[in-house]
Formats: C-alpha cells, sequence, structure tokens
C-alpha cells in the first residue's frame, strides 16, 4: 500500500457518482491528470463545510468533479459558477453534472474566464482557480475585487510537478507564469496565504 491509498483509506470516501465522472475522465479525455480527484475532492468539500460560501467562482471546469464537490457543501440560496474554456466538453460537463443531486446549485458558462467574470457581477466567498497556468496572475488580479473581505481564493496546480523548484526554461511559459504567480501572491500585503502541499499544490489565500 502506497501512502496515497492510506490517506484516501483514512479520508470520507469518494462518493459513487464522482467515481464515476473519474472513471468516464480517464476513458474520454486525453489529460485525465487534470481531475482534482478523491483526496483533493474531499478536501474542497470539506473547506466548504467550513467556511459555508453561498456564492463560489471555480475558473476551469474540465469534467465538473470539482464543481460538484464544492457544491456538496452549498446552502440552500448557494450556487456555483464555473466557467469551462474548451466548448467540445460543455456536453459531457452537463451529463456529469446529471449524475448528483446538485446539478441545480452549478451554472456553466462556457468561454474565456477574463470576459465573463467581470459580466457576473457577483461577490464571491470563496474562488477555486484551475484554469490556465499562463493566465493565473490575470485571473488573480480580475477576481480579486469580486472576493468578499474575508473570503477566499484557492489556487491549484502551484507546485507544478515540482517545476517551480528548478532552473528557468524561457520556452516553459506555463512554468515560468506559475513562478510569478507564485511570487506575486507571496509579497501581495492585500492578503494572507499559505501553501499546502496537497497533490500538485494548493495555495489557500484569504482577503483582508
Amino acid at each position: 500500500m502506497d501512502l496515497q491509498t492510506y490517506i484516501e483509506l483514512h479520508s470520507d470516501a469518494e462518493p459513487e457518482y464522482l467515481a464515476q465522472v473519474n472513471r468516464d475522465t480517464h476513458l474520454r479525455t486525453i489529460n485525465p491528470r487534470m481531475l482534482s480527484g478523491h483526496l483533493q475532492g474531499r478536501m474542497l468539500a470539506m473547506i466548504c463545510q467550513m467556511i459555508k460560501p453561498k456564492q463560489i467562482l471555480e475558473i476551469g471546469t474540465f469534467t465538473g468533479y470539482s464543481a460538484l464537490c464544492m457544491a456538496e457543501a452549498l446552502t440552500d440560496e448557494g450556487l456555483v459558477h464555473t466557467i469551462e474554456r474548451d466548448d467540445e466538453l460543455e456536453d459531457f460537463i452537463l451529463q456529469n453534472f446529471r449524475l448528483s443531486p446538485f446539478a441545480d446549485k452549478i451554472k456553466l458558462h462556457i468561454g474565456d474566464a477574463l470576459q465573463i467574470i467581470p459580466m457576473l457581477n457577483e461577490v464571491f466567498d470563496l474562488v477555486f482557480m484551475d484554469g490556465d497556468k499562463r493566465e493565473y496572475l490575470a485571473y488573480y488580479e480580475t477576481v480579486l475585487p469580486a472576493v468578499r473581505k474575508g473570503g477566499f481564493i484557492i489556487a491549484d496546480n502551484t507546485l507544478w510537478d515540482g517545476k517551480v523548484l528548478k532552473p528557468v526554461d524561457a520556452n516553459d511559459r506555463q512554468t515560468n507564469e506559475i513562478m510569478k504567480f507564485n511570487d506575486y501572491v507571496a509579497a501581495d500585503s492585500r492578503i494572507k496565504k499559505v501553501m499546502l502541499p496537497i497533490r500538485d499544490g494548493l495555495t489557500v489565500i484569504m482577503k483582508k
């Protein structure tokens, strides 16, 4: 038994509809590792249960797994707005939402998050950032004004498979932009932050 399996066995079980989303994602997509997965999904659900958000924004839906995890903990009036750039995933995402009891608590937007976010005209309690890594700084600056005081941003993949510790390759824009984002957030006095070595790195940010 490896450490990951041990951790998962000692955490809440993955709901069956999420296990199906997981299986179908591995069968139908080229990069299934983009899916949040069991442990990160349970952590997102737990965080939402702790802070009890009413309005959640997700940047980067992929196949809908993380949106479903966050929707579990919403209040009756709560809503997850989730944005996905790849319109070819739309039918698959909506199919996955319908597997769960929470489909009516999730609103899918297809398009460029940087264009869609200002149009939502919402104040968010929680933002989960998991979109194009090359746009992380732009996402952050676009969404921070829309986060309530005391609200949270969770940025995924901030360790980027350990590449943030390696010599910089000028041609690797994704790694370079993740590193710029990490340095920017570390120096930002408008927030409190902690980076967690969970899966591929999660940075939890609270707006002061």
